[in-house]
């Protein structure tokens, strides 16, 4: 203990953050527990101090000018020699959105300001703990390797315990992720219903109170045609015509506004069954509805104009009995997946200059028989070839860059599916043609299997 105490002691930090005051009060209370401390000011600060003396952890600011911790995150993770430090994200934003978006970039944590002193050691501490024993373990598989020719299949099977190990880990710290942003989504929900319930509740009276009031000044106005001078420079300065066409017409576009914002709020308190882990008969189209809310931000650009097409082609059917949380995730990975490959699309098709086609991404569902039903989620992507799709499902095999994936949501996503469910979870594609992932999921929890 006293060991772990002193190692954790001479860790080497690095505070990024652009308020003076933050940074001066973050440095010294790490400092006060024994940690090496440096403090910067701005992300190009941040990227040279990581690459020249790599930290053993990063605490990132995310507003921040010219380049913000998204971003600093993102070229962190984009480069071998600090790939592997885990940051730790500060911030006074507390929508889902910028949560989702931290832990999308690559960090493993997501502090909200104003932070209290005992949130943060402890959150350091335990990314310090996990970030020891992962470079324990690479130092005795390395040492395992150099191993004489006798030991080499005593070597194998601990590197394959190992593996086991992290894939266990790697899943729960996912759904510990997961079951996070479900609560925070469903605590959002809360939120905002409550005064929305108050706006709409209050909107009824509005408009009949607004009604009485213009009819009690058309009755002053047919009884009093003559009105004093005060009263004739006031209706002119207000337009009293236009106010009476137009008043309406307002709180008409606040009801709508409202309604709209009660539909929001219950695509949120749908996707947090997140954290529900009861089996119970539910409505998959609003799993999936709920998820494509959660991904807005990616299937639009800055000026909210779609730049991804979604096509939904849903058929008639019953609830279907199962761990809803656990499907929204699988729902979840494969469209950000989906999403994924219509981007890197995107950008290569920018490159050369060809734009003629449209990014969609096409949502089926089907009722397969009286006891399964199959949802299928196809993208008009770059595709997949033979060789990456029989390896698709498996534990840490990623197509993408460092940094931009670990290799685990459809994994995971398979676990759920088959392992769960007793459903079945298959990929069809052709290069350049996009590709498809077919969900087969029993109506009734068993392990009946899935054809297509």
């Amino acid at each position: 203990m006293k060991s772990q105490q002193l190692e954790s002691h001479l860790a080497n930090l690095l505070v990024v953050d652009d308020t003076p005051d933050n940074l001066r009060l973050l440095s010294t209370m790490l400092s006060e527990k024994g940690y090496k401390v440096r403090g910067v000011i701005n992300g190009e600060m941040a990227l040279k101090a990581a690459r020249s003396t790599p930290p053993d952890l990063i605490l990132l600011d995310i507003t921040m000018p010219q380049m913000n911790g998204y971003e600093v995150c993102q070229h962190l993770k984009a480069d071998c020699r600090t790939s592997g430090i885990p940051v730790i994200f500060l911030s006074a934003l507390d929508q889902v959105l910028d949560k989702v978006q931290a832990f999308a970039v690559g960090g493993v944590d997501y502090i909200t300001k104003p932070f209290h002193l005992e949130e943060v050691l402890a959150r350091v501490e335990n990314h310090l703990t996990i970030q020891r024993l992962q470079k324990k373990l690479h130092e005795q598989n390395a040492r395992l390797r150099e191993s004489e020719a006798k030991e080499r299949e005593k070597s194998h099977q601990l590197e394959l315990a190992l593996q086991q190990l992290q894939h266990t880990q790697a899943q729960l710290i996912q759904n510990e992720k997961m079951s996070s942003l479900g609560n925070v989504v469903a605590g959002v929900a809360h939120e905002i219903n409550n005064p929305i319930s108050f706006i709409k509740g209050n909107l009824c009276p509005i408009t009949e109170y607004t009604e009485d009031l213009l009819r009690l000044v058309q009755l002053y106005a047919e009884d009093f045609p003559n009105p004093t001078a005060a009263i004739q420079q006031q209706l002119e300065a207000i337009d009293l015509t236009f106010l009476r066409n137009d008043l309406p017409k307002l709180i008409a576009s606040m009801s709508i506004g409202a309604d709209r914002i009660g539909e929001i709020v219950q695509s949120l308190r749908n996707f947090s069954r997140l954290d529900q882990a009861e089996l119970k008969a539910v409505d998959i189209h609003e799993g999936i509805e709920s998820t494509l809310m959660i991904l807005q931000h990616r299937l639009k650009d800055e000026a909210d104009q779609r730049i991804i097409k979604v096509v939904k082609e849903y058929e008639a059917l019953p609830k279907i009995e199962c761990y809803a949380g656990q499907m929204n995730q699988v729902f979840m990975n494969v469209l950000t997946n989906a999403i994924d490959a219509l981007q890197s699309q995107k950008s290569c098709a920018k490159e050369a200059g060809d734009s003629s086609q449209i990014p969609t991404i096409t949502i089926c569902t089907k009722l397969l028989s009286e006891v399964q039903v199959g949802i299928y989620i196809t993208d008009n992507g770059p595709g997949i070839t033979e060789e990456v799709q029989q390896r698709i499902f498996e534990p840490f095999f990623t197509t993408k860059k460092v940094g931009q994936g670990k290799g685990l949501g459809l994994s995971i996503s398979y676990a759920i599916v088959v392992d769960e469910h007793g459903g079945e979870l298959r990929c069809f594609s052709v290069p350049t043609q996009g590709a498809t992932l077919a969900i087969g999921i029993p109506i009734h929890h068993s392990k009946k299997r899935f054809s297509k």
